[in-house]
């Protein structure tokens, strides 16, 4: 439907505007219908957004809620959830990281909770780690134990249950 050849250099801008010369032409109601279409396209873009950046110079005390993906380089102190978080090298997190996906390239001193967990080489995490999978590179540094669980992100006393058993002989 579109053609490169008719848009030499900025094709995403002049796309768009293409539409606008059909309209005036005898064709009006094909550039109505390619109107619904791009509003589709930008709906369906949604779900699709760049991830919130918390940048190097940026400090947050509370807690982060997202549906969407976030990657921190700053300070938080407080609990994270969202979809995916990765957590920069400079970053430095005092709090619970709860995600579908958990990239860690920095310092987490906290619980991690997330279906996939993965700790770069410079990664430093003071706490337990519950996933459904785990990957720890070499050079990673890891102070607590590490859970595995079907479903990681429901089980939010699932620390005091891996404890139960080691104290279950009373």
């Amino acid at each position: 439907m579109f053609s490169k050849s008719k848009t030499n250099e900025p094709a995403p801008k002049h796309e768009a505007h293409t539409i606008s010369p059909k309209s005036s032409t005898p064709g009006a109601p094909p550039a109505s219908s390619a109107a619904p279409s791009a509003t589709a396209s930008s709906s369906a873009a949604k779900p699709k957004a760049a991830p919130s950046v918390i940048s190097t110079d940026l400090k947050i005390t509370g807690n982060l809620t997202t549906n969407g993906d976030i990657q921190i380089e700053g300070t938080i102190e407080g609990d994270i959830h969202a979809h995916l978080v990765t957590v920069g090298e400079t970053a430095v997190i005092s709090g619970e990281v709860v995600a579908d996906d958990i990239v860690v390239n920095g310092h987490v001193k906290g619980r991690v909770r997330g279906l996939k967990v993965r700790l770069t080489s410079s990664a430093k995490v003071e706490g337990d780690i519950i996933h459904k999978t785990i990957a720890i590179e070499s050079g990673a540094h890891f102070e607590g134990s590490v859970q595995r669980a079907e479903d990681p992100l429901k089980t939010a006393g699932a620390a005091p249950a891996a404890t139960k058993p080691a104290h279950g002989g009373n």
